[in-house]
């Protein structure tokens, strides 16, 4: 399939360059004091952040100028993987425990979490399979259960890590490319009910879940428990105001706020660079969000679209409950602000699905 391409957006460029090297910068300033305390080194975490923003915008330049319909061909033999990394991870002694969730493959402080290769997996091989029977996809059982059931089924396998926050982000960014797709809204909306049900199921079948909707609900029930974490989180954005308390000067990152540099750094760039700081980072998501749409409806084909709506579901969906759990409307999930918050893996592979959706951006129309 050959097809002229031209310069990949450059508007889409500068929001994700821009995004990361805030997150670089707000890395080090939320964890400096906890890594000379953890490691003897303020640079501990953001040294590694900075190595694997390396690696990911190689990767990013490599699915850039990697003509995006191959991953097509592959997209079947990954999500097959993913599957298979999934139940390796849960095998005792195999897969690591941090968090208190088996979501790890790796040795010492170096590891993978399969879930974030399932996320792209996942949307990969629902655009291929939407885009192969588009025509079917209107028609319930023939067009409809088969993608759920697969999805279902890595629900599932997440699900008994577990990892809450890596699985609702997958089934939002594949949900919204079933949508796309041109599923009807009465199908989805009976399976939404469905999904209602099992998802109240889930938080009943655990105590922990529940603790942590109550904790929501109602922090000071349990100050220094399930409450704590979003207590914390807004004692960080309170004294931030307008313009903040300024750089590297925030009190909550000295052992109040647990994991300031990963699920709570929203909170630390909110303390320290105030109401305007975290409406810049937004404005630079709704900008990345907002070319990475146009992006998908001007792509030259259905795969091209489909696979642009599921990477850019991947980001909106993850900003949405990042922010959505840091300022308290949401439970806590465990889950990092994408591009900002430190991790290896996750960022790794977010820059290589923005490197494809950069890649769909040469060929629209």
């Amino acid at each position: 399939m050959a097809k002229a391409r031209s310069a990949p957006d450059v508007w889409m460029i500068v929001s994700i360059f821009l995004i990361l090297a805030i997150g670089l910068i707000m890395v080090y300033s939320a964890s400096a004091v906890l890594a000379f305390h953890e490691f003897g080194d303020r640079f501990y975490f953001v040294k590694r952040q900075s190595l694997f923003a390396l690696l990911g915008i190689g990767a990013m330049f490599v699915t850039m100028n990697a003509d995006y319909w191959m991953w097509k061909k592959y997209s079947k033999a990954g999500l097959i993987l993913c599957f298979v990394l999934l139940i390796i991870v849960l095998i005792p002694g195999v897969g690591v425990v941090r968090g208190g969730a088996r979501s790890w493959l790796g040795i010492s402080s170096f590891g993978i979490q399969p879930s974030e290769f399932m996320k792209l997996a996942m949307v990969l091989f629902m655009a291929k399979l939407l885009s192969d029977r588009q025509q079917m996809v209107t028609h319930f059982t023939k067009g409809l259960l088969p993608p759920l059931g697969i999805l279902g089924l890595a629900f599932g396998l997440i699900m008994l890590q577990p990892d809450l926050g890596s699985a609702a982000v997958m089934i939002g960014a594949s949900l919204i490319v079933i949508y796309t797709s041109g599923a009807r809204i009465a199908h989805l909306g009976s399976l939404a009910m469905i999904g209602v049900l099992g998802l109240v199921g889930l938080i009943l079948a655990a105590p922990y879940r529940m603790k942590r909707i109550t904790g929501f609900l109602d922090p000071w029930s349990d100050p220094l428990g399930t409450g704590y974490q979003i207590i914390q989180s807004l004692y960080a954005i309170g004294p931030g105001g307008l313009v903040g308390l300024g750089l590297g000067m925030s009190r909550q990152k000295y052992s109040y706020l647990p994991e300031p540099q990963t699920d709570f750094i929203f909170a630390i760039v909110a303390e320290e660079l105030g109401f305007i700081g975290g409406t810049a980072i937004i404005a630079l998501f709704a900008i990345l969000v907002w070319r990475g749409m146009r992006t998908a409806m001007a792509a030259p084909d259905t795969f091209g679209s489909l696979l642009a709506v599921g990477i850019v579901g991947i980001v909106a969906v993850q900003v949405f409950i990042n922010i959505g759990v840091v300022i308290g409307m949401m439970p806590v999930t465990g889950i990092t602000l994408p591009l900002v918050s430190y991790g290896g893996s996750s960022l790794t592979l977010l820059l290589t699905a923005l490197g494809i959706l950069l890649n769909i951006s040469r060929y629209s129309r």
